[in-house]
């Protein structure tokens, strides 16, 4: 009897035994799988990091990018805005050039006409209220054309300058330095700060000089021979 319960004893000392150490290693187990899984964690969360921090760079950049479209963009626009309002003064101040010519040429006729009229000569009444009439839209063409900013090129007695005159002959003169401006043949005349039609003129030269004393010697022993 004594023997029969000692071993039922020693049989519930024995599974008591077995469940702790099944327990242990269940603990074990589960303490295991808990590091286990706290690893991939961590290196999950690392690289989800570098993610975004990939991302907010890409981003950065991206704003980086556009801002330097947006500048590009307004400075193009500015520069068209310019070169509009360049082209629009342009066009308000240049527009009638090739009318403005015409009326030169015109008037250029008008005052052949009156020079070629004798002032001293008396003339009859009807004469002198034709010449009279001529001067007076003489007057009213040049005014007309101060208004649209058309406006004569001095010249006589003024250097000589190729942007502004075109040389039609040289003339001798001794009394006045070479390059200046002695004649005039037809006027000039400038639009705003543009040239409109060049003055033709005539300009001054220095007279050749005679010949050396040698030369004239030679001539006269030729004479003499």
């Amino acid at each position: 009897m004594k023997n029969k319960e000692q071993n039922a004893q020693q049989e519930t000392k024995d599974k008591i035994e077995n469940e702790e150490i099944i327990e242990n290693n269940e603990e074990n187990e589960k303490v295991s799988n808990s590091t286990n899984t706290n690893e991939p964690q961590h290196e999950a969360d690392s690289s989800e990091e570098e993610t975004i921090e990939d991302e907010e760079e890409k981003l950065q950049e991206e704003i980086r990018n556009l801002k330097e479209d947006k500048i590009r963009v307004l400075a193009e626009m500015e520069n068209l805005r310019k070169r509009f309002d360049r082209e629009k003064i342009d066009s308000i101040k240049y527009g009638s050039v090739n009318f403005a010519r015409d009326i030169l040429s015109s008037g250029d006729n008008l005052e052949r006409a009156l020079s070629a009229i004798n002032q001293e000569e008396d003339h009859p009444q009807s004469i002198k209220n034709l010449i009279e009439g001529l001067k007076m839209v003489q007057k009213e063409l040049s005014n007309a054309l101060e208004k649209n900013g058309i406006s004569k090129i001095i010249s006589i007695n003024e250097k000589f300058d190729p942007n502004l005159h075109q040389a039609m002959m040289e003339l001798e003169r001794d009394d006045i330095d070479e390059g200046i401006i002695v004649q005039e043949i037809q006027t000039g005349f400038m639009m705003h700060d543009r040239l409109l039609r060049p003055a033709m003129v005539g300009v001054s030269k220095k007279p050749q000089q005679n010949k050396s004393p040698d030369n004239q010697n030679e001539k006269e022993i030729k004479n003499k021979d």
